[in-house]
């Protein structure tokens, strides 16, 4: 006999979508059987094994069906179609509070978890106090949970699924919310459950989470299964499902720019680009297109720590300017400038432009930023009659997300190497 946790067969979710609620009761009045609505599959045709001891990650867009597909693991909907087998006990952590009654107090939802997982009021509270210790609430564990910060509320709710020794653990982005030592013991908590032979089922925007914690990714896009294998090959395939080049590539040519584009331009556009960009200068210059490459060469906003990846950036010449400067900045999300560089730092010498020229700018480096999130500012400044001059600025063009395995503290990795004797 097969030895599987979860096994998914042929799943199909559909939803009917109507473009107004009065099509609803036509619909449902109508002699003919006239529909009014159009089908959406939320799930379409999903099959999975995932085996006992395995930890497995999900990613995938948002509304590429993650959160349809662990409800539909978990019992709380009902596929269309195809069959869902579960050999186990399952602890879901899906949504923030979810399964909790509001008026209750965080001692009495425990007890309702308990018996909505099968297990005795003794057996709850043989596990109680490993409950109370990891959520860590204080005396809040007797108010009712309607009066919990989000934080508190995730630190019960996880508490609760962690310590009922499931046999099944799933979690969705639940992990996002609280701070960071209470993701830390999470982790940790994590950690101890994959060691002990439990099936772990994660979902995560945190991809260096993924590439950490999973033996095996499923990558989900539009409501259909596009992939499982390695993280980091899954990994590789979801940057290029962002900015649309799973089926076609751009390769850069050593010049810089897409040499088969017939026009330029094209960059930021296989790039997450912000949609609010904070955009200043004098105009004397424009950048035209930037990127971020990776150290494959391929165009996204994604970086794994320690590999080479590369700046780039298209500049055009409205004015004559002597001796531009091209410049970078990478900064965190609160807007601190946290490394960066520019042409003059690094003693390369621009020649003079003349109105109407365009250059290319590569600056290529090694991540070793701490997995996060961050943000990519460019700029084209100099010195006109003596005086620092802003040309052109692109303030939080995109973000840049890093990928890890491995963190050290602060913002960046030393490489320290260690001997013990």
């Amino acid at each position: 006999m097969e030895d599987y946790s979860i096994k998914i067969d042929n799943v199909t979710k559909i939803y009917n979508l109507y473009n107004k609620p009065t099509d609803r009761l036509r619909e449902a009045l109508s002699i003919t059987k006239k529909s009014f609505h159009k089908k959406y599959y939320a799930l379409d045709s999903v099959s999975f094994t995932i085996k006992k001891g395995e930890t497995v990650g999900i990613i995938g867009e948002n509304g590429a069906g993650k959160s349809t597909l662990l409800k539909v693991i978990t019992g709380i909907l009902s596929p269309n179609e195809g069959t869902v087998d579960i050999r186990g006990r399952i602890s879901a952590l899906l949504e923030l509070g979810a399964g909790f009654n509001g008026e209750y107090t965080g001692l009495e939802n425990i007890y309702l978890n308990g018996t909505m997982m099968g297990y005795t009021r003794q057996e709850v509270d043989a596990r109680l106090k490993d409950i109370l210790d990891f959520a860590d609430i204080g005396d809040f564990i007797n108010q009712p949970v309607k009066t919990y910060s989000s934080g508190m509320f995730v630190r019960l709710a996880f508490a609760v699924a962690i310590n009922i020794d499931p046999e099944i653990l799933i979690v969705d982005e639940a992990l996002s919310v609280g701070d960071v030592f209470f993701q830390a013991k999470c982790y940790k908590k994590i950690e101890e459950f994959k060691s002990s032979g439990k099936t772990i089922l994660l979902v995560s925007h945190s991809l260096s989470s993924i590439n950490k914690y999973c033996d095996r990714v499923i990558l989900m896009n539009k409501g259909k299964k596009l992939d499982e294998g390695e993280p980091s090959q899954m990994i590789d395939k979801f940057k290029k499902v962002l900015v649309n080049q799973l089926e076609s590539e751009i390769v850069l040519d050593e010049v810089g720019l897409d040499a088969s584009a017939p026009v330029r331009g094209k960059w930021k556009e296989n790039m997450v680009v912000n949609p609010n960009i904070d955009s200043y200068g004098n105009s004397f210059a424009e950048i035209f297109d930037f990127c971020i490459l990776d150290g494959k060469g391929e165009i996204g906003n994604k970086i794994e720590k320690g590999t080479p990846f590369t700046v780039k950036m298209a500049v055009r010449f409205n004015v004559e300017i002597k001796e531009p400067i091209f410049a970078f900045t990478i900064l965190d999300l609160k807007g601190t400038e946290i490394t960066g560089t520019n042409t003059m730092y690094e003693k390369t010498y621009i020649p003079d432009t003349k109105k109407g020229d365009i250059r290319e700018i590569a600056f290529t480096q090694r991540m070793n930023l701490q997995g996060g999130e961050y943000l990519l500012s460019l700029g084209c400044t100099g010195f006109k009659d003596g005086e620092f001059t802003v040309y052109h600025r692109l303030y939080q063009a995109c973000n840049i997300t890093v990928i890890s395995d491995k963190d050290t503290v602060g913002f960046y990795d030393m490489e320290s190497t260690i001997e013990v004797k």
